[in-house]
């Protein structure tokens, strides 16, 4: 792929408490907060946007880190460029990379802005998906009732150098237990993650599953089931790794996340006759 210039995605800016980012947004309906990867809103994050909008959303991708549109895939020198823009949110405080029982601050801002872009959207809430480095943001965003379809896709932190930071995710007990309250009474979480890879533990989903039941919804992945063009081992689940093809498992856990966005966000098509 080459770089995106983004010149279908409207560019608009964002303050909350001070802090003011670029927001990314294409398409027309309830909001879905697309949170990137490292290393930034590739052109992968960005199809993956466009999907999202297909379907009759609003996909909003905030500028967190990286180059927007900058693909690291195209040499590594590229790779290199790409790695090197997010190095400041590696050491920033806003982002919680080892610390187990913490929500990472940036969080507060993600909640201001899914809040806004309900009240800009409309519909009946808001959906938000976090990737790898920000995978487990858009459990901590549903601390918010606000949130309505959150996914985490391969969801990477704390990095899971000790039991305990495999067993666990970057939220804290506080933020944990709203999440939880709001699983009994009827939310749906999505995880997703290919089963070797160590980024993403089992024991990540053990937790997952321990302290929000049958509310989590496991979409684990063989290393089979990825794209093997893709220039690192089985990680995307949604974006590096999807082969977008029928019958593809990865096919299958975009079309589920896609679905879960349908159900919660979009209104139920009347049926014809």
């Amino acid at each position: 792929m080459a770089d995106d210039d983004l010149r279908d995605f409207e560019r608009t800016e964002f303050t909350h408490d001070g802090t003011t980012r670029t927001v990314y947004r294409r398409g027309t309906g309830p909001a879905v907060i697309v949170i990137a990867e490292i290393p930034g809103i590739t052109p992968k994050v960005l199809d993956f946007a466009r999907k999202v909008a297909d379907i009759g959303c609003t996909a909003v991708l905030p500028h967190l880190f990286g180059i927007p549109g900058l693909d690291p895939n195209a040499s590594n020198m590229a790779a290199l460029k790409g790695m090197a823009s997010v190095l400041p949110a590696c050491v920033s405080k806003e982002f919680t990379i080892l610390a187990t029982g913490k929500t990472s601050p940036v969080v507060d801002w993600l909640r201001a802005l899914a809040r806004s872009e309900h009240e800009r959207c409309g519909g009946p809430g808001v959906g938000a998906i976090g990737m790898c480095f920000t995978g487990g943001y858009a459990l901590a965003m549903a601390t918010d009732d606000v949130i309505l379809a959150p996914v985490l896709s391969q969801p990477s932190m704390p990095i899971g150098l000790t039991a305990k930071q495999r067993h666990n995710i970057d939220i804290s007990p506080a933020d944990l237990e709203v999440v939880k309250g709001r699983c009994a009474r009827g939310l749906n979480v999505i995880g997703m993650r290919f089963k070797s890879d160590k980024l993403v533990p089992a024991a990540r989903f053990d937790f997952l599953r321990e302290q929000l039941g049958d509310a989590f919804i496991a979409v684990e992945l063989e290393d089979a089931d990825a794209n093997p063009d893709a220039r690192l081992s089985p990680h995307s689940v949604v974006t590096e790794h999807l082969i977008d093809e029928p019958g593809q498992a990865t096919r299958a856990a975009l079309d589920q996340v896609l679905d879960l966005f349908r159900t919660r966000l979009l209104p139920a098509t009347e049926p014809a006759g």
